[in-house]
């Protein structure tokens, strides 16, 4: 509450410029939907309030998009259900029930935030049109649905067009600048990192606490990097950069992970070389993390470069893990160099050529199921209420709590039950904004569109003023959704002042609101142990598949971006120990550890071991399994001596033999070293 009334009575500039827009945006959309004669304007308003979250010109014009080619979709449906079932009400009820699920399951199978709104505005818009025909079932024809659907959808793309306009024209906020802000605040987070992970006194805790925040920075990153496309020119090879950036960043946990756990688990096989090496390497990340520009991050990269490359030549001697060690450091400041690029290109003006696939969105049925099962329940108990009732004001129970389950559901409980107590918030602060300030004197108004705009503009200047952070942002869409809906904005408002309808309205809002806020809490999916089973389960699969794809280093970050931030998110929920989240990290490094020896091998040898080689690879990815398990992968080092015992020495050079040796007897440490701590801790937990 401090912060809502922070926001409201001191905000900060660029506040203000957010609801000035906002104001300009709706009244615009008022006009014009007025203009036009539609029949109900105030949909045109709530289609441009959508639009004011994230106000960035790039995302504004993706989401507008989207919400367009959502609201055609929902209409065209609407239109062909009413066709075919205008007159059996409750086979109409039923296929728009199923209608909200489908939409509802589908939202829950993306990441993209703003095609979320595609599948949120797809369901809006057809419960809109159907229900509306359907309180005056006398009247149903195909002129009258037509009309309708007309009416519905035109209304609410005029909303998102005039919007986005306003977003785009006046104080533009690029997208680029907050991608470029992502990307700075990813890098400073790795380097962060980079530096707890080689420090010898760095806890447990604190590099999770790092590996977290990246992969939470690397979401908003991934997230922002479609809409960036949409700014002109350069926007496309922005979104290519800021892709390559997150791979390679992903790339760089796997390969520092392996310098502290040798440096913490197996001290007794770090020589004095080597802990030269890991020294050198945290002397210059603190300094790289110290550095306040470019230039001076990018020179000290290639200095430390330059030291390795000299030492890697220099030095004699060395074991196979070491020369396996060496060649990772090479290849760790190779990706650093590459990130660092990659946000050079970010914040240049010239057209760039980098390019890399976006992190995929783990998609699980299971999720959508529940999500659409969630949403399909909100409409029916509306459904039942309005047909015992025959009140129109149930109507917008059907409608709204619906349209924040799929927008919502993506969020974690425990901030999406908070994100709904604000929107209730909201709406108390609504319906007296409504009832004592916004109804009594339009009705006194003579009703021109001026007056209006007029006093309709301080409410929505105030909801906006909310809508512009993100901790009140949940409180402003409380205020101006049902305020819109309250006061409902159209030529002749002196004539259509009725209380208690507005009432019937609030108490409709609140209920299904509410009601939402237990269908969360009753139908909350899937376990999280079910969740995190399915998601080692993908990554089993994808250990498997990864020698046939054509890129697999990226198509594998791309892959396991988004499921190593829920398997992080799900682990904090079951245990505080993170061995699931180390897995996760040790199966990203040794699929990329997997890739490398068949490339090596397959360089000298050709094609004669590649049965081996799958061998091998099956081998690796049953024993990530077995290490899920907490039992013992002695198959997989059976298998590396096997294979190892059959290559040719006479035709690798010494140092791709000992590399190859090297990366054998590291996998099988590492393997054996998380088997061992998984199977402790689920003791623990037994015992507990």
């Amino acid at each position: 509450m401090q912060a809502l009334f922070n926001s409201i009575f001191f905000p900060e500039s660029h506040s203000v410029r957010f609801a000035i827009k906002g104001v300009i945006a709706m009244a615009l959309s008022l006009y014009l939907a007025m203009f036009l004669n539609l029949d109900r304007p105030y949909w045109a308003l709530i289609g441009a309030i959508f639009l004011q979250i994230r106000p960035e010109s790039g995302l504004v014009i993706e989401k507008g998009l989207y919400q367009i080619l959502g609201t055609i979709v929902g209409g065209i449906f609407a239109i062909v259900l009413l066709e075919h079932f205008s007159a059996y009400p409750y086979i109409s009820i039923g296929c728009l029930a199923v209608w909200l699920g489908i939409n509802s399951g589908l939202s829950a199978l993306v990441r993209r935030v703003n095609l979320i709104y595609a599948f949120a505005m797809a369901g809006m818009t057809a419960c809109l049109i159907v229900l509306l025909v359907m309180i005056q079932p006398s009247q149903a024809s195909s002129t009258m649905i037509f009309a309708t659907a007309q009416a519905r959808m035109s209304e609410i793309i005029v909303g998102v067009i005039c919007a986005a306009l306003v977003s785009t024209l006046i104080w533009p906020i690029s997208v680029s600048s907050v991608l470029r802000g992502h990307a700075r605040t990813t890098i400073n987070k790795t380097l962060h990192y980079l530096c707890i992970e080689l420090d010898p006194k760095g806890s447990h805790e604190a590099r999770h606490e790092a590996i977290d925040s990246i992969l939470e920075s690397l979401t908003a990153l991934n997230d922002d990097s479609t809409a960036v496309t949409y700014e002109g020119p350069l926007g496309p090879g922005r979104s290519r950069a800021s892709n390559l950036l997150s791979n390679k960043i992903l790339s760089l946990l796997s390969l520092i992970q392996i310098f502290g756990r040798v440096q913490r688990n197996h001290p007794e096989l770090v020589s004095e070389n080597l802990s030269h090496i890991i020294d050198n390497m945290h002397s210059y990340f603190v300094r790289i993390s110290q550095a306040d520009n470019f230039t001076t991050c990018h020179q000290l990269v290639q200095e430390l470069r330059r030291e390795q490359v000299y030492y890697s030549n220099k030095s004699t001697g060395k074991s196979a893990l070491e020369v396996r060690l060496l060649k990772i450091a090479l290849e760790l400041t190779a990706d650093l160099i590459v990130i660092l690029k990659s946000y050079d290109s970010l914040t240049s003006d010239r057209q760039i050529l980098l390019n890399a696939p976006r992190i995929k969105p783990h998609h699980d049925p299971l999720v959508g199921v529940t999500t659409g099962l969630r949403s399909a329940i909100m409409f029916l108990v509306g459904a039942s209420l309005w047909i015992g009732t025959g009140s129109s004001a149930v109507l917008m129970m059907m409608i709204l709590p619906v349209v924040f389950s799929i927008m919502m559901a993506r969020l974690p409980m425990m901030i999406l039950t908070l994100v709904l107590r604000r929107i209730l918030v909201g709406l108390c602060f609504a319906l007296p904004l409504a009832i004592f300030y916004a109804l009594p004197l339009l009705a006194e108004s003579s009703g021109d569109y001026e007056l209006l705009v007029l006093i309709l503009s301080a409410p929505y200047f105030v909801g906006l003023l909310a809508l512009s952070n993100r901790p009140t942002l949940p409180y402003g869409l409380g205020i101006l959704i049902p305020f819109t809906i309250f006061v409902r904005p159209s030529p002749g408002m002196s004539l259509s002042f009725q209380i208690d309808s507005t009432v019937s309205y609030a108490l409709a809002i609140f209920v299904g609101v509410s009601l939402l806020y237990w269908l969360f809490k009753l139908i909350t999916g899937p376990s999280l142990q079910l969740m995190m089973n399915r998601l080692i389960n993908n990554t089993y699969h994808d250990l498997i598949q990864l020698p046939q794809q054509t890129k697999g280093d990226i198509w594998f970050n791309s892959r396991m971006g988004d499921r190593l931030l829920r398997i992080s998110t799900y682990e904090k929920g079951m245990t505080k120990t993170r061995n699931i989240t180390d897995l996760a990290l040790t199966a990203l490094n040794i699929g990329h550890v997997s890739l490398r020896l068949r490339k090596v091998i397959q360089g000298n040898c050709s094609h004669r071991f590649d049965e081996s080689l799958d061998e091998l690879q099956q081998a690796l990815a049953d024993a990530f399994y077995r290490c899920y398990h907490g039992l013992h992968t002695s198959d997989f080092t059976e298998a590396t001596e096997y294979l190892f015992s059959k290559l040719p020495q006479e035709e690798f050079t010494e140092e791709q033999y000992e590399l190859i040796r090297g990366s054998f007897e590291r996998l099988s440490l590492t393997l054996a070293r998380t088997s061992e701590n998984i199977a402790q801790d689920s003791g623990h937990q037994h015992n507990a």
